[in-house]
């Protein structure tokens, strides 16, 4: 996957500022992962989110436009090369039909929604090495008939 050109010089500007994400959290008031897709443009700002954030970044105004237009969303129809990406990919591999069945088993036929959505990265302290928790919510939206 290449990365797009705005995608670097966002991640270029944090660097040289010496923010984190979570640095970000705290000026945006959003979540870090959805901050850092918005970087990957897969999300979109509203102005006042891109202000802030294109003031915090010390960047060009001119920047405020493209972040609050609506992104091409996914990686593409490809299998991800990065490991960490890959092992997501693998995760839904090997759980994906074993999370569906439970999911149906306790809610019905019908989906957990990635529009109405949060993710939480939490680093777990562990004497066998640190350990990362993610915590997914989707709504569930159950299939209707018609």
């Amino acid at each position: 996957m290449s990365i797009p050109e705005i995608t670097q010089t966002l991640l270029q500007a944090k660097k040289d500022q010496g923010l984190s994400f979570a640095d970000l959290e705290a000026i945006l008031g959003r979540n870090e992962v959805w901050i850092a897709a918005l970087f990957y443009r897969q999300a979109s700002a509203s102005e006042e989110e891109a202000k802030l954030l294109v003031e915090a970044l010390g960047l060009d105004p001119s920047y405020i436009q493209h972040l609050t237009e609506y992104p091409i969303k996914g990686l593409g129809p490809v299998v991800p090369t990065d490991p960490l990406i890959y092992r997501f990919y693998e995760i839904m591999q090997v759980y994906g039909f074993p999370i569906k069945q439970v999911i149906q088993e306790k809610f019905g036929d019908g989906i957990m929604s990635a529009i109405d959505f949060t993710l939480d990265v939490e680093k777990e302290a562990d004497p066998k090495g640190d350990r990362v928790k993610i915590t997914m919510s989707g709504k569930f939206l159950p299939y209707k008939k018609w």
